[in-house]
């Protein structure tokens, strides 16, 4: 049966609460700084339609006014959503943006669920400094992201426009690559919302800022790759063909390849010629070096008649599907040179995984811009890298543009070290 306590057991326990109460009001003051391992609690995925409870708080009520000759604005109710491709950082903007926003502001912060569609649908969460605890170094989006627009279905942009009415936003921070920042740059020029934008891709394409977070991390993950595999193609005097991501461009392939010894970069920005890459892997071998790493971007192109690569996919939104060209590569190395070649394609695990602590400071950086944006009433402007300095670029500058590489590095710095 059950051992009846004392009165003086039951006494202690009291004394104990106040002790760990009193330990426990002191972790939290200290943790007020200082982020966890881990966040204390999981991110809901789907929520109804309907107005969130967290979101009912009278509007007015909430404004701590304004200050018009400044051209700022106090307390604020700011929706933030991550749109496109994942990537190394986002959580980071995130982090920041929230922290500053309710630490400094006293904002009010909403996250939208899987990009504008959580928009349309209002699927949101409250976003805190709490909430936000221990994902500093955690890849991916709590938020969740997909690709698509409100401009896909005949109501979406309406759809959209009453989101921030029902929910009273004062502003909105898009996080996203080239379609993204398009679509924010046209809800708010042709339909005047409150919008501030921060440019992420691992492709490092977006016109108008230095570098984007996440490509730091997809480069170190692709020269970590090359270094080991040096060792196994020395090992049985083999040519790898590496393929990187980067869509139409070769930022990755070209800082990956000078970071990682390779012997050759095919890139989308020159388009290339087998023949000559065959020239130089021989030339190589008759020197005495049998292995080589030929790295190749996901969207590098034969010079015209030279290979043929067939037809290429288009995917539901009318983007060209890529990856695979490597496979082409090789084979015809193999068949033209008798080499044996083998592919390695990194794909997915260049946008995995914790990023570097140079994206994470960059993320940081534009995180903080982002939400000093909204109380500048920037709206219509992204955080850009300038040198070292963050600054803000209209959102007109990268729509419709692509960053490409630049070729003074490729031939004034990359082409003396390849082969």
């Amino acid at each position: 049966g059950e051992v009846e306590r004392s009165a003086d057991q039951h006494a202690g326990d009291g004394a104990d609460q106040v002790v760990v109460s009193e330990e426990q009001h002191e972790d939290r003051r200290h943790d007020q700084g200082v982020d966890d391992p881990l966040a204390h609690q999981p991110l809901p995925r789907h929520r109804s339609t309907a107005v969130p409870t967290h979101c009912r708080q009278c509007y007015h009520q909430r404004r701590g006014g304004s200050n018009r000759r400044s051209g700022t604005i106090a307390l604020v109710r700011v929706g933030i959503l991550t749109g496109g491709g994942d990537c190394p950082g986002l959580n980071a903007v995130i982090r920041a943006a929230v922290r500053k926003g309710e630490r400094v502001h006293g904002d009010e912060i909403v996250g939208f669920l899987d990009a504008c569609d959580g928009v349309q649908e209002r699927r949101t969460i409250p976003l805190s400094i709490e909430s936000m605890r221990g994902t500093l170094p955690r890849g991916g989006t709590v938020l969740g992201t997909r690709r698509g627009s409100p401009f896909d279905t005949p109501d979406g942009v309406a759809r959209v426009q009453q989101t921030f009415s029902d929910l009273a936003l004062d502003g909105l921070i898009v996080i996203g690559g080239n379609g993204s920042l398009s679509i924010a740059c046209k809800l708010h020029a042709d339909f005047g919302l409150p919008i501030v934008g921060v440019p992420k891709t691992i492709d490092n394409d977006i016109v108008g800022t230095d570098t984007t977070f996440g490509f730091n991390t997809a480069v170190q993950i692709a020269t970590d790759a090359i270094d080991r595999l040096h060792t196994t193609a020395e090992s049985h005097d083999r040519v790898l063909v590496v393929e990187v991501m980067g869509r139409h461009t070769g930022w990755i392939a070209t800082h990956a390849g000078i970071a990682g010894g390779a012997t050759a970069v095919l890139i989308p920005e020159l388009p290339f010629d087998l023949d000559e890459l065959c020239a130089r892997l021989a030339r190589r071998h008759d020197r005495g070096r049998f292995a080589s790493i030929v790295v190749v971007a996901e969207g590098a192109e034969p010079r015209p008649g030279t290979l043929d690569v067939g037809e290429r996919e288009i995917d539901r939104f009318g983007h060209v599907r890529l990856g695979g060209i490597a496979s082409r590569v090789a084979h015809e190395i193999g068949s033209r040179t008798g080499f044996e070649t083998r592919v390695v394609q990194l794909g997915h695990i260049q946008r995995g995984g914790t990023p570097t602590a140079y994206d994470r400071v960059l993320s940081t950086r534009f995180g903080v811009g982002a939400i000093d944006a909204v109380h500048d009433r920037r709206w219509g402007t992204m955080t850009v890298l300038r040198g070292e300095q963050v600054e803000y670029e209209d959102l007109t500058v990268a729509v419709g543009r692509t960053r490409t590489v630049d070729m003074q590095l490729f031939d004034g710095v990359a082409e003396h070290y390849f082969a």
